[in-house]
């Protein structure tokens, strides 16, 4: 298995956890674009949202709210959630992965 984010749902490289469920995972990025940055991926590997399908619909959905439910929970005044999606969205990991910024204030367009 050589995707970084399997790697991590399986335990085979450690990750700051913030939650877990059955589905889903949410932990820090180790490059964070602001004070409070983390991911939420899905257990299943699915290589980007290009590649959802319509059996995906529901995992997205809670995706989705977890992503959510832990900003609302840490981010009070506002938050930002990404999918990069392919290399011109600026997707660098080939694992479904949502990007939860915030901290400070987010400017648009963003980048």
């Amino acid at each position: 298995m050589n995707c970084l984010f399997c790697r991590i749902v399986s335990g085979e490289i450690p990750a700051k956890k913030i939650f877990e469920d059955h589905d889903s995972i949410a932990f820090a990025d180790i490059n964070p674009q602001a004070p409070t940055h983390f991911l939420v991926i899905p257990k299943k590997h699915i290589d980007s949202l290009a590649l959802a399908t319509e059996a995906d619909k529901e995992m997205l959905g809670h995706l989705t709210l977890v992503a959510t439910d832990l900003a609302k929970k840490s981010l009070p005044k506002g938050f930002r959630i990404v999918i990069n999606s392919g290399p011109e969205g600026g997707q660098t990991v080939d694992h479904l992965h949502l990007h939860v910024l915030g901290g400070r204030a987010m400017h648009w367009p963003p980048g």
